[in-house]
Parts: structure tokens; C-alpha cells; sequence
């Protein structure tokens, strides 16, 4: 349902912040919401050949599949900001990844909401509330929490790293483990991209937040729909893109995950990332130099990359900045800042981005 104040009707969401962890989703302060709702966005339609026998329903000929489309959940407050932000989860996430921490305060949902901005919460194709999948797969069970753990950088398993910014709270990490949601199709950044510009097409104009892998698909959904006015990306692992003859050598690392390559694409796509601001933001323990810790390793050569990255976007014209944050004197963050312990911090780091870009007109 749709809930709008011209009907009459505002919704007030009135709940208070508490430190305990599981903690339902909470608001430090009332927060009136206008307009809330949800709507998938994007997807394709895949047909099988022949007609449909309604007295053979189990028979796919001539029947259909809408699959491949986002889910977005969203928000606005009653007196807002004409941008709203658009986020998108990275790997083995969802949208819950914007949602309550782990640790049961405020994410950046609630954060944003709170300063007057609209949020959307997307489901990537293929993951999450969007699980119609025109692709099949088969779903693993690999027991993977401890490669997790340390390949997000809370620690090197069972160990945390001193001054991490994580909560050493059992539940708090029961609660991170089981934010864990798998691919329902193979991950196709084509497919999530031009879900997410269709977000855009109903959202309108706005800034595009995202993490980790969905990094590669934000930067071609900014490409593909000019209503992508900004973007934010937070930690990006993959999907570097570069002009055509511009693509630096792969980066080498001790990371199982082998090493990290860009992506070649056409000069005439990659000057339409020029013409909008761009920030990259990278938290704590990865290195300046090679490290036989191969979770700190794979990360060094990603925030190289996305130094490589916002390089050639700035030699093209544009505005593009990456920010470590250990580099002006913020400690302890894990691969997902905006769900730390400081992630207030973090999130009014943000808000002064946006108004440096006066975005939060």
C-alpha cells in the first residue's frame, strides 16, 4: 500500500534508538513519512515455445516467466530533500545491508531518513525479495561464515582487529552472518545495471549509494539513465571500467580471488560518468604494500584500482574522488562503513559531500 499526505494520512514512525543488539529497526528521532511503498523495476519476460493447454497446467508450452527485475522498497519523509538516495547491497547481500545494523542502531535507512532524505532500498535481480531468476542455479551451502568474516575485514578469524569498528557482541555477529542471502541466478552486471536505471525511471532524478560489487553495475547504470545525478560507492571490489585503450595491467595479489582486472569500454559510454560527481570511500586494514594476509591483499589492489579508476575519469574531466578513511583519521572500518559502530560518523561524511556537491538542495 501506498500511503501519501495529500490522502490525508502521514505515517509517523515514532521509535526510539537502543544499544542492544537484535533490536527491531529503530529511529533516534520522529521521523514523518509521506509516501512510502514498493514496486519492482526493470526484469525481461522469457516465453516457451507452443500454445497453453489450460487443462494441462503443468505443461511450460506457450506459458511465461517475468524474471530478472529488481525490488525496491521506499520512503519519503514529509519534508525532504529533491534527491533522494537510491542504495544498492553488494555481494551476499540485500537491502537489509541499509537496513538495522547488526548490532541493532540506526543504518543508513534510517540515518538519511532522519536528514530529510527519500531512500530507496533495492533487491538486485536475482537476489533477495528479487529471486525470479530467468536463469537457473543451483543454491550452495558452503560453509562459508569464516571466509566472511575475514574477507570483510572484521578480523582474521575467531580474531577481530584491534580498534575494528564492529561490534564484539556474539549476537551482534549471529545477526551479520545471517544478513547473508545467495544469488538465485548468476550474477550478470548487464541485467542488475539496467534494473537499477529503471529504478531511476520511477524514482527521477537522484544519487545512487552503493557497496562492493554492486560498484561495476552502479557505474553502468549511471551510464545508461542521466537521472543517476551522483554516485556514491562504498568499498567497490569489481567491475572497474576504463576507456577503450585505457585499461590498466591486472593488479597481483595473495587473495584466492586472484587478481583484479578492469574493464574495457567505449570512450563515448565512459564521458558520461565525467559529466556527474563521484566518491569512493575505502575503510581500514588494507595496506600500501603486499601482504601475505590475503584478506588485507585483496583489498589493496581495489582501492588501487578505484585510485586508477577515478584517475581516468578526472584526465577525461570529470569529478571523482577516493577517500581512505584511516588517511583522515578514521579508524577501525570494516567493508561495510555505513553499518559500523561509527557510522553516524560516517554518514555526516557524506552529508557535507553532498552539500560540497549541492546535492541536498
Amino acid at each position: 500500500m501506498v500511503l501519501k499526505a495529500k490522502a490525508a494520512k502521514v505515517l509517523a514512525l515514532m521509535v526510539l534508538t537502543f544499544a542492544a543488539a537484535t533490536s527491531v529497526q529503530a529511529f533516534e528521532k520522529p521521523v514523518l513519512i509521506a509516501e512510502q511503498g514498493s514496486f519492482a523495476a526493470g526484469g525481461t519476460v522469457v516465453r516457451s515455445d507452443g500454445s497453453f493447454n489450460y487443462r494441462v497446467p503443468s505443461d511450460q508450452s506457450g506459458q511465461s516467466l517475468h524474471g530478472d527485475h529488481a525490488y525496491v522498497f521506499y520512503q519519503k519523509p514529509a519534508k525532504g530533500h529533491k534527491y533522494p538516495l537510491v542504495f544498492l547491497h553488494g555481494a551476499g547481500q540485500s537491502a537489509k545491508t541499509w537496513e538495522t545494523t547488526p548490532d541493532g542502531r540506526d543504518g543508513f535507512q534510517n540515518i538519511f531518513l532522519g536528514k530529510g532524505y527519500s531512500t530507496y532500498l533495492i533487491d538486485q535481480p536475482r537476489r533477495g525479495r528479487a529471486g525470479q531468476s530467468t536463469a537457473a542455479e543451483n543454491i550452495s551451502a558452503a560453509t562459508y561464515d569464516q571466509l566472511w568474516f575475514s574477507n570483510f575485514r572484521l578480523g582474521n578469524w575467531p580474531d577481530f582487529f584491534e580498534g575494528v569498528q564492529f561490534s564484539k557482541n556474539q549476537e551482534a555477529l549471529n545477526q551479520f552472518f545471517r544478513q547473508m542471502t545467495p544469488n538465485t541466478g548468476a550474477f550478470d552486471e548487464n541485467i542488475i545495471s539496467a534494473a537499477v536505471a529503471a529504478v531511476f525511471d520511477k524514482s527521477g532524478p537522484g544519487i545512487l549509494v552503493t557497496h562492493s560489487q554492486g560498484g561495476g553495475p552502479g557505474w553502468l547504470a549511471a551510464i545508461k539513465n542521466p537521472e543517476i545525478r551522483a554516485v556514491v560507492a562504498y568499498e567497490p571490489g569489481s567491475g572497474f571500467i576504463f576507456p577503450a585503450g585505457e585499461v590498466p595491467e591486472p593488479l597481483e595479489t595473495t587473495s584466492p580471488f586472484g587478481a583484479l582486472a578492469g574493464r574495457e569500454i567505449a570512450l563515448e559510454d565512459f564521458q558520461k560518468l565525467t559529466k556527474i560527481p563521484i566518491v569512493i570511500y575505502y575503510g581500514d586494514n588494507i595496506p600500501a604494500v603486499p601482504t601475505a594476509e590475503w584478506n588485507k591483499d585483496n583489498w589493496r589492489v581495489r582501492l588501487q584500482m578505484a585510485r586508477l579508476f577515478a584517475d581516468a575519469v578526472n584526465r577525461h574531466g570529470g569529478d571523482a574522488a577516493v577517500v581512505h578513511l584511516p588517511e583522515i583519521g578514521i579508524k577501525g572500518n570494516t567493508h561495510f562503513p555505513f553499518s559500523d559502530m561509527n557510522n553516524q560518523e560516517i554518514a555526516v561524511l557524506l552529508e557535507k559531500w553532498l552539500h560540497e556537491k549541492k546535492l541536498d538542495i
